[in-house]
């Protein structure tokens, strides 16, 4: 479930041998919005059923392990230093009434990383199709243009930690980072629970 051998360029699960100047083979010629991945692990076994239980059956007392595993995976690297500020992947309000909560900000909520802020300024302005049943270039047509953030955001010059539940094709993350960093910031960090397999 739990595994510190990925790519920290594209959450990609990869032996510390298959890592050449920063990147893992999948993604030598890729270039992303965000500027690193930070993952508690694969998208499977426990992990996988506690993810979905939490975002599909409403069991939101698996919240405060699962953010407890992504402080863990944070503070493992030397990025907590660098991070000026939480941000979670929002959903639409029509998506958020639906589902009652998002699950990401629950998530930034109790990441509780010392006195760094949580922003909610980066917003979708746009509803979209659930993406699971998308390939990688549907999904970046279906996010595309998806998100903008509120007058006032704090974002200028800032080090972005990014949270969402999980990363498949990136998409998401990728409109976020490139809204994020139109808005000024200086650098945007995804941070995940898991990575789910990339196509």
């Amino acid at each position: 479930m739990v595994s510190t051998d990925y790519c920290r360029r594209c959450g990609r699960d990869v032996s510390i041998y298959g890592i050449v100047q920063g990147k893992c083979g999948q993604c030598q010629d890729f270039q992303f919005e965000y500027d690193g991945v930070i993952r508690v692990g694969s998208y499977e076994s426990t992990l996988r059923s506690m993810i979905l239980a939490l975002k599909f059956s409403e069991k939101t007392e698996w919240v405060i392990p699962l953010a407890t595993m992504l402080r863990q995976a944070i503070t493992a690297t030397h990025l907590p230093e660098q991070i000026d500020i939480v941000v979670p992947v929002p959903l639409h309000w029509r998506r958020r009434i639906k589902r009652g909560f998002n699950q990401s900000y629950l998530l930034a909520k109790e990441l509780r990383l010392s006195q760094i802020p949580i922003s909610t300024d980066l917003v979708r302005v746009r509803h979209t199709k659930q993406q699971w049943d998308l390939n990688s270039a549907q999904r970046r047509r279906n996010v595309k243009g998806a998100f903008g953030v509120r007058k006032g955001h704090l974002f200028g010059d800032k080090t972005v930690a990014l949270i969402d539940d999980i990363i498949t094709s990136g998409a998401t993350l990728a409109e976020c980072a490139k809204t994020l960093k139109q808005a000024g910031a200086r650098k945007v960090i995804a941070s995940v629970l898991a990575d789910a397999c990339h196509d």
